[in-house]
């Protein structure tokens, strides 16, 4: 064996790494600590044998470029033997002797190696995740430029070119408002990062984006800022399903509040979470006062509260969690009456457990107090009816005794003369005149009460008559299934009338068109002005008038109605007088059991 530098050996033998030399025919002269530590003691066996435990030379091996070549070759090897990965020298020393030798060095490398691959499998998966991310994701500068982008953030944004996209001014290009971009820098920068980031951008077509980022400062080795990196995602789709949502919520809230009618919620131990605005008028208690601090039992009785539920609960009140009609009426506290009607139902959670009921409450007592006017007219109507009749009467029978009378009065008269002053006869004559003048004054009383007031006709816009009649009779024309249509011409004229007895005319006209619609139908009312005279037509699609009734429509006392509670027959009549009174008329067309039509015409004076 040559012989090495003792120095030399000494040197090789502290180095971490594993160090052999082996002569021309691979025979190791030399294994440091290391190396034998690694291998154990090869001394004086070919290093192939030591190494794979081979009788052939390694195939990492590069003998030639050693010892024929002279050269100093470097490489990586896997020794399965020893499960490690090495950085390997190879080069050629001459020893004393002057013969060429090979050293060969083995450095332990298998740690870098498996965190550099590592560390290439993290940045593959990095990349990875960076380009087929579902989210935006970018590297920006400090000063405001994109310095790379993922796809999904290039499509996000409408753009293909990434050249064109990172030479975008983010300020100016991408944030809608570049106040928000200075917002962004000065959070960050603050913070370190921003989480969840609301932020409107721009598409290169000028779409707005609403965009929500999440991202962090990058630093450089001194700790000053390089840069931002983060990801985006459009919150766009999800933003208008919000507001879409908000939206429907506020106009369901603005329903609520503006609603007519009285409108509670209440969990199921009564406790109120709804009172709209129409509930604070009806009850008189604002909403502040009882949402989440009082129970219904509080508004309406225990016993009332009760029994709603029972109701509720009950089919035959109209169906399961339903109450379809319960009439309430109470006092307020400061004494009104609120008369109503009570609707409610119950709401349940998806697996059909009670979770919470609703009420309707509808103030009635307008309402009601139209139907008791429009009792009192329809009384009222009856009453002039009666008199009306009477007056007739009156006037028949005054005219049917004046005739005679006045004869009876001239033929005493002329009996007067005949007799003198001082005849007993001209005393009982007197007496019979005196009689005779007294009946007579009364006949002109009977015929002055059986005359039209003419003294309370004032000016009258007939569409504001008929809008109130409208009025009154709106429910009792919903509840007998009529539909009512009505072609009013605008600014008919001021007729003289008397209201009253409009009034009348047109309470006649419904109620008989009620009375031939029983299963429902169709009501219509129309105006028109022609030739200086007001011309008002009411249809309706009843059951007509027989032919052989039509010339008595209009007599006293003459009715179709089967029942004498119903009509007298005089409905018609005293309407009819009315009508000539004011120096108007009344036609009828009629199809048997198809329709009837009343024409009334009346002057419209300075027209």
């Amino acid at each position: 064996m040559p012989a090495h530098t003792p120095r030399l050996l000494d040197v090789l033998d502290a180095f971490e790494d594993g160090i052999y030399i082996i002569n021309h025919d691979y025979t190791v002269e030399y294994m440091n600590k290391s190396m034998k530590e690694l291998f154990g003691d090869g001394m004086g066996k070919r290093c192939h044998e030591v190494l794979i435990g081979s009788d052939n030379p390694c195939a990492w091996c590069r003998y030639n470029e050693v010892f024929v070549n002279n050269e100093t070759h470097h490489s990586e090897v896997y020794i399965e033997s020893v499960d490690k990965i090495f950085a390997l020298s190879e080069l050629p020393i001459t020893n004393q002797d002057s013969t060429t030798s090979k050293l060969s060095i083995y450095r332990d490398i298998s740690r870098r190696v498996q965190q550099e691959a590592r560390l290439e499998s993290s940045k593959a998966s990095y990349q990875r995740l960076f380009t087929h991310a579902g989210c935006g994701v970018f590297i920006s500068s400090k000063q405001g430029r994109f310095l790379d982008v993922n796809p999904t953030l290039l499509k996000m944004l409408g753009y293909q070119d990434k050249e064109e996209f990172l030479s975008l001014d983010l300020a100016k290009d991408v944030y809608l408002s570049p106040e928000d971009r200075r917002e962004y820098t000065q959070i960050i920068e603050k913070k370190g990062q921003v989480v969840d980031y609301e932020v409107k951008w721009r598409r290169r077509d000028g779409k707005i984006l609403h965009i929500l980022m999440t991202s962090t400062v990058r630093y450089d080795y001194n700790g000053d800022i390089l840069g931002y990196e983060g990801i985006v995602v459009d919150q766009t789709r999800r933003k208008k399903h919000e507001n879409d949502i908000k939206e429907a919520h506020n106009f369901l809230d603005k329903i609520i509040s503006c609603s007519p009618n009285a409108i509670m919620a209440m969990d199921m131990q009564g406790v109120i979470k709804l009172w709209n605005k129409s509930a604070e008028d009806i009850f008189g208690v604002m909403a502040a006062q009882v949402v989440e601090k009082m129970n219904i039992q509080q508004i309406f009785s225990k016993k009332v509260a009760n029994n709603v539920m029972e109701m509720m609960r009950d089919e035959k009140f109209g169906g399961r969690g339903r109450l379809n009609s319960y009439p309430l009426n109470f006092e307020k506290d400061n004494g009104e009456l609120v008369e109503g009607n009570l609707s409610a139902s119950i709401l349940y959670d998806k697996d059909g457990n009670e979770q919470a009921s609703v009420g309707l409450f509808v103030d009635l007592k307008e309402r009601l107090q139209t139907e008791r006017e429009l009792g009192e007219a329809r009384q009222h109507l009856l009453q002039s009816e009666k008199l009306a009749a009477m007056g007739r009467l009156t006037s028949q029978i005054a005219h049917e005794l004046n005739n005679p009378l006045f004869g009876i009065m001239n033929t005493l008269e002329l009996m007067k003369t005949e007799i003198s002053p001082q005849n007993k006869r001209r005393k009982l004559l007197d007496m019979s005149l005196s009689e005779i003048e007294r009946l007579a004054d009364m006949l002109k009383k009977m015929l002055s009460f059986s005359k039209p007031d003419q003294d309370k006709r004032l000016e009258i816009d007939i569409n504001v008559v008929i809008d109130e009649l409208m009025m009154l009779y709106e429910k009792r024309f919903r509840e007998n299934s009529i539909k009512v249509s009505m072609d009013l011409v605008e600014s008919p004229g001021m007729i003289l009338a008397s209201r009253d007895q409009l009034r009348q005319v047109f309470i006649n006209m419904f109620s008989n068109a009620m009375y031939a619609m029983p299963d429902g139908g169709n009501l219509e009312i129309s105006t028109m002005v022609f030739l200086q005279k007001l011309f008002i037509i009411i249809k309706d699609t009843g059951t007509g008038i027989k032919p052989v009734h039509m010339k008595k429509i209009f007599d006293s006392f003459f009715t179709t109605k089967k029942d004498s509670v119903q009509g007298v027959g005089l409905g018609l009549s005293v309407c009819y007088g009315f009508i000539k009174d004011h120096g108007g008329d009344i036609i009828v067309d009629s199809k048997e059991g198809e329709w009837t039509k009343f024409t009334i015409t009346l002057p419209i004076p300075g027209k």
